[in-house]
């Protein structure tokens, strides 16, 4: 981390050396000291750490960055040499035809056929209030008795919103997550409606209603799934932070809050108890509870090597981050999204040499010497280096998914790589 481009890890390092060096002090002056720059080191780790280098998410990042971890092109905004490209299609079969008459009194004198018309279309949309009224035939006997026709079953009042304006509603609120106020004075302003937050909130809670049969389709897809990812995330309810599971594929998603963050939300859920095929995660120890077989997301991964690399200068991380970026840009490239047998083992060559040299560059803390009291506990090793050792011992089945871009799509986003275990 740097301070008005003051290195502050260099400056640490460099008063720890002056005071190992100094011989003059006092016990307790050189445990005061220590303790600062311990403190020190601490502090400055936290602040450090953001959405790029971490499993922080954005919305946390002090000053927050917009982007990628994508390196830098110079190439230009939009469409490269080569790429197919596309454009709006014209329809065949127009709602609205505007003919444009010639103003003849432009034209120089003479006669004139008529030889067609030369169409341009232009695509847009109406936003408009829409009343429908059903109007039910009574018929009466001789008797004066009389009979309604039967309205449709959904129209149960003299006047009340219709299903797209509920539909409409409930994907702003909840889609695209305006406020109540602000859906409210959309419908206001845009549809002349005034719909009361109220209403919304009712139609919120229909739509929650209605979704129990899709819940469990939800569930029943996603087991039947041979890839899954799943995250966990705080949110704010009701003043109140919450936990908010997800699992999900490329087609299926399922979120599911809770209070507690670990194994007992999991098993609320429902669906990783029973699920039989892979799980992509972060390495959430409660997620190797479940049986079945574990993949960690690279995505993550590639954040915390950003860290290792930018604030602990660690080489190794720069290398494995380069060599997981080329593995990913190899299968993409690949006609049928997959790598052979050759090349998967220059990977994985690769990627075994770097954790050896890392191995040397971040070494275990020193053992304590017999005459130093002993500490209770671990003996506590840096951010890298259990970093290190999480890509070394996980390495295991890394490529099943990391040399196949079928599955990797299956498990994330095309620009993921996973490392399973």
């Amino acid at each position: 981390m740097k301070l008005d481009s003051v290195s502050v890890n260099a400056t640490l390092n460099k008063a720890e050396s002056l005071l190992k060096g100094e011989k003059r002090l006092s016990p307790a002056i050189r445990a005061m000291f220590e303790i600062l720059i311990l403190l020190i080191r601490a502090l400055t780790s936290r602040l450090s750490v953001n959405s790029s280098n971490s499993s922080m998410p954005p919305t946390a990042d002090k000053k927050r960055k917009r982007g990628s971890n994508r390196e830098k092109s110079d190439k230009k905004p939009g469409g490269q040499n080569g790429h197919a490209g596309s454009r709006l299609e014209s329809s065949e079969d127009p709602d609205e035809i505007i003919n444009i008459k010639i103003d003849k009194t432009t034209l120089p004198k003479g006669k004139y056929l008529d030889a067609g018309y030369e169409a341009r279309q232009v695509i847009d949309f109406i936003i408009s209030k829409k009343v429908i009224e059903y109007r039910a035939q009574v018929l009466e006997d001789a008797t004066s008795k009389k009979y309604v026709a039967d309205f449709p079953h959904d129209v149960k009042t003299d006047v009340q919103y219709g299903h797209r304006v509920k539909a409409h509603a409930v994907y702003l609120s909840q889609f695209q997550f305006l406020p109540y106020a602000r859906t409210q004075s959309y419908f206001e302003e845009k549809l002349k409606m005034s719909i009361s937050t109220g209403s919304i909130f009712n139609f919120n809670k229909d739509a929650y209603l209605l979704l129990d049969q899709f819940e469990v389709k939800t569930k029943l897809k996603l087991l039947a799934e041979k890839v899954l990812n799943a995250d966990e995330t705080g949110i704010n309810v009701n003043k109140k932070i919450l936990w908010l599971h997800s699992v999900s594929n490329e087609l299926w998603s399922y979120f599911y809050p809770h209070e507690k963050r670990g194994q007992e939300a999991m098993d609320e859920m429902g669906i990783l108890p029973k699920f039989a095929g892979t799980l992509i995660h972060d390495h959430w120890k409660p997620y190797f509870t479940y049986s079945c077989h574990h993949g960690l997301c690279n995505a993550h991964h590639i954040r915390e090597l950003n860290y290792a690399y930018e604030e602990d200068k660690q080489a190794w991380a720069a290398d494995i981050k380069s060599l997981l970026l080329e593995i990913n840009e190899a299968v993409n490239a690949t006609e049928n999204g997959s790598l052979p047998a050759d090349k998967c083992e220059e990977y994985k060559n690769k990627y075994r040499e770097i954790i050896k040299a890392g191995e040397l560059e971040s070494p275990l803390p020193p053992t304590p010497l017999m005459t130093q009291p002993k500490r209770r506990g671990r003996i506590k090793k840096t951010k890298s280096r259990n970093l290190l050792e999480r890509l070394r011992d996980f390495e295991g089945h890394l490529y099943k998914l990391a040399f196949c871009s079928k599955t990797r799509r299956a498990a994330s986003e095309q620009r993921s790589l996973h490392a399973s275990k």
